[in-house]
């Protein structure tokens, strides 16, 4: 679905671009083509409850348009004939970087001051200067290669930091009794037993953090796991490597090639 949608946007953006060279003049099309919020509204209809704003794309002949619908903000592409409207994920070829992606994380930052980290494993040096939370689940298995990534991040720079929070899914029906346990014990060692298939022993406290910990993340629209909050506030969904950690986080140093 992705690459169709990939596909169908590169095909409709080459159309867009190919406006007439009389159709703008020596000026850049931008000087010559407007959308408002009230406009954007009108073209989206239902699909948007709220427009956000109203802003040029990074890729040419596009509005990016921040809109909100049932709680949740993403962006979606109008282009500058007000025809088409594009929704799906835009990729930049020189470094793979996906905007929209980024995008929806800018518009749906989390305040971290509302985090509490008594109860998370720490990874890495207390006095680090860089510190991410990562919501987790002892059963999930892309949890289980962020964790990994997570190891060698905080090898390669000491200034980074990993408070990890405990947040079962319902998906994986131990994991709840095994978050419990982990938190009981304050363990990392816990936690990497459960990712390695071996057995964790049932709690030994009520471990209220846990049931706490899945109230807040469904408050800040966290619905899956692994997800790294960033220092800014950036909720990041899905697994990274120890360099994307490292630069995300604003470390400086980076793994060697």
């Amino acid at each position: 679905m992705k690459l169709l949608l990939t596909v169908m946007f590169f095909f409709c953006a080459a159309t867009a671009w190919a406006f007439p060279k009389d159709s703008c003049g020596e000026q850049s099309c931008i000087d010559c083509h407007t959308l408002s919020r009230e406009e954007a509204k009108h073209l989206l209809g239902k699909q948007a409850d709220r427009i956000l704003k109203v802003a040029p794309s990074q890729v040419q002949a596009l509005w990016v348009v921040e809109v909100e619908k049932k709680g949740e903000r993403f962006p979606v592409y109008i282009d500058f004939t007000k025809s088409y409207v594009l929704r799906g994920e835009i990729l930049r070829l020189k470094d793979g970087e996906n905007l929209t992606r980024e995008h929806v994380a800018r518009l749906n930052r989390i305040d971290v001051s509302a985090i509490p980290v008594a109860d998370a494993l720490l990874l890495g040096k207390p006095g680090a200067s860089k510190k991410l939370i990562v919501f987790t689940d002892p059963q999930c298995s892309f949890c289980k290669k962020l964790h990994a990534e997570m190891k060698k991040a905080v090898a390669i720079d000491p200034d980074v930091a990993f408070y990890i929070k405990m947040l079962p899914l319902n998906i994986h029906p131990e994991a709840y009794v095994i978050a419990r346990s982990i938190v009981c014990n304050r363990s990392l060692q816990m936690l990497e037993q459960s990712f390695a298939g071996q057995p964790v022993p049932p709690p030994l406290c009520r471990a209220d953090a846990v049931d706490q910990t899945i109230a807040l993340a469904r408050k800040l629209g966290i619905n899956s796991t692994p997800t790294v909050v960033l220092p800014d506030g950036r909720p990041i969904s899905g697994f990274r490597d120890a360099a994307t950690l490292l630069k995300m986080a604003g470390s400086r140093v980076q793994p060697p090639k």
